[in-house]
């Protein structure tokens, strides 16, 4: 699998305060502005889900202007089997930028039979997404390899880096200038109601991951009275949409990645790297180092070896396979091993590309940014120097929206007491959406549930082989039930445990082995995207 826009769910890497273009205000949409034709579903399934349904449905383009230009949203159901029908519960992975056509397989088949048989489980591609059209692909092969390196220790390297955002902001601008102006995660969430209206259901119920806690959110916000069970998995701060929330991200990528290098270091005995996690550390930035005087196989520098090891930060499962392409080349000066990881987790695809395009597109057009680039250096700068495992990826990953063609808007604020019983999941040591933002969504969310996953570090934490999670979400699902506890934390399950190493000479395939059961892997094939 290729990754499908580089990796995390993200914001940009400063800090400070911002100077940016004026901010429009982002005004709910008329309730049932678009009228939805019912959606006429066509079998696609596939051998690991033989009854999966596909269909389309139009959306304005503008829900402010609904007789104006319609564009498709690609979708996938899995249908319900009981006869106790709970109606349409629509699932994201997030991104934005993630696709959703086949998350919804994996939930259905990852929640208990009886409770999926109760849904008409119903995954989307979001606008500009995928099989939606149009689908956005601003710029095929800004992530080619090999990039320059993403610390611009000299003049010339940022420049280089600053060329190529400025020319993906350009490329976005010429070929999309009708579409950015309505390509907002409050655009999105009208687009659900029309989704709704079109299943001719009343109300729905929405799981969302990363980036989709905030696109639920946004919808609730907008629609409250057509929400019926809502779960927010690995939640967004909405109050830090995007700036405050990505600076924490990469402080707590850093202390993800310090965890995995303590890991190798517990498993010297397999990785032969030292049992000193500090020296392991060194290791990985001296092999750094290497590559970007000799890119491994011609494809990974210093850029996409950061691209490589990023999915450590979303998932522990890879800790075995990233572990054991690092010894090789440390070790034995292979370089197989590595170029192979990159390709499996990192590359980027065409699919990854129509990502990363709606990625920006989203977040450039959800919520201001500065303008000034010595801010961007100045800011990141000093942020790299407190945690510089992705700080400066990530700020090149961000900074087509310092020369974005359309202006910004201001975040939804998703405060909400209309709601039903609210369920949200949250791990203490996730770095893609920090502990933090979900004890915010919580806060704002009146009468929410949240439920812990105490020293858990993955991103996307139920359906991944965590039982004790997995009871909760069934509970709801079945029948809104959710924990109340005294304080802020309603519920705490204990984390999976630390997956185990893999000889350094196993094939990649049995490397990447998950903790729990395959459920992980899969769920985390689709939930690993920068924002």
């Amino acid at each position: 699998m290729r990754r499908s826009a580089a990796v995390l769910c993200g914001a940009a890497v400063l800090a400070g305060s911002l100077t940016a273009v004026p901010a429009e205000a982002s005004t709910p949409y008329p309730a049932a502005a678009a009228k939805a034709a019912k959606i006429v579903w066509k079998k696609c399934g596939t051998t690991e889900h033989p009854t999966l349904q596909c269909g389309t449905v139009e959306v304005p383009l503008d829900h402010k202007d609904p007789s104006g230009r319609r564009i498709t949203l690609a979708l996938s159901r899995i249908p319900h089997t009981a006869k106790t029908y709970q109606g349409p519960l629509l699932v994201n992975p997030g991104g934005p930028g993630g696709s959703g056509l086949s998350l919804a397989g994996v939930v259905a088949s990852s929640l208990p039979k009886a409770v999926a048989a109760q849904y008409d489980i119903i995954g989307f591609d979001p606008r500009g997404v995928g099989e939606s059209y149009p689908a956005l692909d601003c710029r095929p092969g800004h992530f080619q390899p090999v990039r320059p390196d993403s610390v611009p220790s000299t003049s010339a390297l940022e420049q280089a880096n600053l060329a190529r955002v400025q020319a993906f902001a350009a490329a976005c601008g010429r070929k999309y200038a009708s579409v950015l102006p309505y390509m907002s995660t409050a655009d999105s969430a009208a687009d659900l109601d029309v989704i709704r209206q079109a299943l001719g259901a009343e109300k729905i119920s929405y799981l969302g991951y990363s980036y989709g806690t905030y696109l639920g959110a946004v919808y609730a916000k907008l629609h409250p009275e057509r929400v019926r069970r809502l779960v927010l998995d690995s939640v967004v701060d909405p109050t830090g949409v995007w700036h405050d929330s990505n600076i924490q991200q990469n402080h707590a990528f850093e202390s993800r990645h310090q965890a995995f290098m303590a890991w190798i270091a517990k498993h010297h005995s397999t990785y032969g790297l030292g049992t000193d996690p500090a020296g392991v550390e060194a290791t990985w930035y001296a092999m750094r180092a290497a590559l970007a005087r000799k890119p491994a196989g011609g494809k990974v520098g210093p850029s996409e070896l950061e691209d490589t090891f990023v999915p450590g930060g979303y998932y522990d499962g890879h800790w075995p396979r990233l572990a054991q392409a690092f010894a090789a080349y440390v070790r034995d000066g292979r370089t197989e091993p590595l170029v192979e990881a990159y390709e499996d987790l990192a590359a980027i695809d065409a699919a990854g590309d129509n990502n990363y395009s709606v990625y920006t597109a989203v977040q450039c057009r959800d919520a201001s940014w500065p303008r000034d680039w010595q801010q961007w250096r100045e800011e990141t700068w000093d942020v790299h120097r407190k945690a510089p495992f992705m700080t400066w990826n990530n700020t090149w990953y961000n900074a087509p929206c310092a020369f974005w063609p359309v202006p910004s808007q201001r975040p939804v604020d998703v405060a909400n007491s209309k709601l039903p019983p609210v369920l949200l999941f949250q791990a203490t040591d996730d770095a893609a959406t920090p502990y933090a933002g979900g004890v915010t969504m919580h806060r704002l969310l009146a009468g929410s549930s949240l439920v812990v996953e105490q020293g858990g570090g993955n991103h996307g934490i139920t359906l991944s082989g965590n039982g004790c999670l997995d009871r909760h979400l069934a509970a709801y699902l079945t029948d809104g039930t959710v924990p109340r506890g005294r304080g802020v934390v309603d519920a705490v399950c204990p984390r999976l445990p630390d997956p185990k190493p893999q000889d350094a000479k196993a094939s990649p395939s049995k490397a990447s082995s998950a903790p729990g059961t395959a459920r992980g892997a899969a769920l985390h094939d689709i939930v690993r995207f920068r924002g």
